[in-house]
């Protein structure tokens, strides 16, 4: 498996898969976390058969241009990968209104950030 060049987390595109240490893939990347105002990398949000969940900074062990690899086996997953949102987030997380307020919220936050 070529996974290509080592890139930084800030390269990292949606879609990349995520793999796990002895191979096998467990999902595909939605979003990079990271402190904004300190640059700092503080995980990867993916998608996978069972939904959204989290992968903390330390349990990432390589991201390349096509494919990033965890620390932990796939037997081991359930324990390291963290379920994100909540229960009426998953019920109402494709209507319109909700995709407004998230635009909303992170014009807001650029906002703030560009201060």
């Amino acid at each position: 498996m070529d996974d290509g060049h080592a890139i930084s987390y800030q390269a990292l595109r949606r879609g990349t898969v995520v793999r796990s240490a002895d191979g096998v893939e467990l999902g595909k990347v939605r979003r990079v976390e990271e402190e904004a105002r300190a640059h700092i990398f503080d995980g990867i949000v993916i998608d996978t058969r069972d939904g959204r969940r989290f992968l903390d900074a330390p349990e990432v062990a390589h991201i390349a241009e096509r494919a990033v690899t965890t620390t932990f086996p796939a037997d081991e997953s359930d324990r390291y990968l963290t379920d994100v949102g909540s229960r009426v987030a998953k019920i109402a997380k494709n209507t319109s209104t909700a995709r407004r307020a998230k635009r909303f919220g992170r014009d807001l936050r650029s906002r703030w950030d560009r201060r």
